[in-house]
């Protein structure tokens, strides 16, 4: 594929990046002056008896050879050794290559990213006035939609922009200037880039809002709306998220026509990871979880903290403490991100200390633990969360930081 994704100067070349301020554009975070605390039921975080949980074998309607897939696309999906489509593939690529607008109810590691580009690789070739636009919650996301968009079209001369903050803006204006069937980026920079003029979105065909949950949760709903609104009323609108909420169900009924619903759920994961808490003093925080890391059974272990300062300084103690971490949050650039990523997913670093944002997105096999040093701000967080652990097959643990007095409380009810 050839892509015009970072290009600076030269060919291939990358932008300087620049500092990410770790907000949507427009600096939109949720109202009310500060974070506001939250506050659970401390047995929530408990399962010690995790259910062996198998999921049903699914049989495939379609093959890959079967969907009506240009030949060439076939051969790019064969080369990758994939043989059989995942459920969300085998249900939404027939409706997508139809035409119809899709709400795909599945999880991220479901296959999702290909079910909606390889019907949209296809139809790119068959009319090349095509002009996709994929909005993410991320800039992480945003990157591995457009490489896997490089690996599913190879050499087809399909040409993509991506737009996220956090980096330099121009080498996106000029990227936009040129050709482009697919345009990929974060709300807040795409709304911007329209703008400022950069960006038309009069001739885009299809929109696909991927993870429309996390960016709701965002609270891009402004800027996704402000974006749909600009697009033609014919276009081909999917919507894939986890979870259905009242305010995407408002989005669905305003945007999509006539959709057809996907759902495609994988195992409960409150109900198959052991989870606990670990009790701690107001003073003693740190040396407790010093304490829970000498422990060698955690071996590779991600630390959720609530705000990007805290995280950072967390990384710095445990380093200064022996404990090699590295962190991932809004305030580092994506490079700082990635080369943090880089060493812990090859094991150079024992600890990625992140925050819920950061995280999103990120895969990393064999993760032994999940620790909730700082609570999560939902429910639904802390199940994005211990979701880090216990991928597949692997077994895993999920650890929640909590007041001695919550504890307390919690042992007194007989809970």
């Amino acid at each position: 594929m050839n892509t015009r994704t970072h290009r600076q100067g030269r060919t291939g070349g990358r932008p300087r990046r620049r500092p990410y301020s770790g907000r949507p554009s427009h600096g939109r975070r949720r109202q009310g002056g500060g974070r506001k605390l939250p506050t659970f039921d401390p047995s929530q975080f408990i399962n010690k008896n995790p259910v062996e949980q198998k999921e049903e074998v699914y049989t495939p309607k379609n093959t890959f050879t079967t969907f009506g897939l240009d030949a060439r696309i076939e051969k790019a999906v064969a080369d990758r050794g994939i043989t059989v489509p995942s459920p969300i593939q085998d249900q939404a690529i027939p409706e997508i290559m139809e035409g119809r607008d899709v709400i795909g109810l599945a999880e991220t590691g479901t296959g999702k990213t290909a079910a909606f580009l390889l019907p949209l690789i296809h139809k790119t070739l068959k009319e090349p006035r095509r002009q996709t636009l994929i909005l993410a919650p991320t800039r992480e996301l945003a990157l591995q939609i457009e490489q896997e968009l490089r690996v599913l079209s190879g050499s087809l001369h399909l040409y993509a922009t991506v737009c996220v903050g956090g980096t330099n803006i121009q080498p996106q204006i000029r990227g936009l200037k040129r050709k482009n069937h697919f345009v990929i980026g974060t709300p807040g920079r795409v709304l911007d880039l329209i703008n400022r003029g950069n960006l038309r979105t009069d001739k885009i065909t299809t929109v696909i809002l991927d993870e429309a949950d996390r960016m709701l949760d965002m609270g891009f709903i402004h800027d996704m709306r402000a974006i749909l609104s600009g697009t033609p009323k014919d276009r081909e609108t999917l919507f894939f998220s986890a979870t259905m909420t009242k305010e995407a169900e408002a989005l669905v009924d305003d945007f999509l026509r006539n959709p057809v619903t996907i759902s495609v759920k994988k195992k409960e994961v409150t109900n198959s990871i052991e989870q606990d808490v670990v009790p701690f003093g107001h003073h003693n925080k740190f040396e407790t979880l010093l304490n829970l890391l000498e422990d060698e059974s955690l071996r590779r272990v991600i630390i959720f903290g609530a705000m990007k300062h805290s995280v950072e300084k967390l990384a710095k103690e445990l380093s200064r403490a022996g404990i090699v971490a590295e962190s991932i949050h809004g305030n580092k650039s994506h490079g700082q991100r990635q080369r943090s990523l880089a060493k812990f997913k090859s094991g150079n670093a024992r600890i990625l200390v992140a925050t819920d944002v950061a995280a999103r997105g990120i895969h990393v096999d064999n993760v032994s633990h999940v620790i909730n040093y700082d609570l999560p701000g939902t429910f639904e967080d802390y199940v994005h969360r211990i979701g880090r652990t216990g991928r597949g097959t692997k077994r895993g643990k999920a650890l929640t930081f909590v007041p001695e007095k919550s504890v307390s409380r919690l042992k007194n009810t007989g809970k």
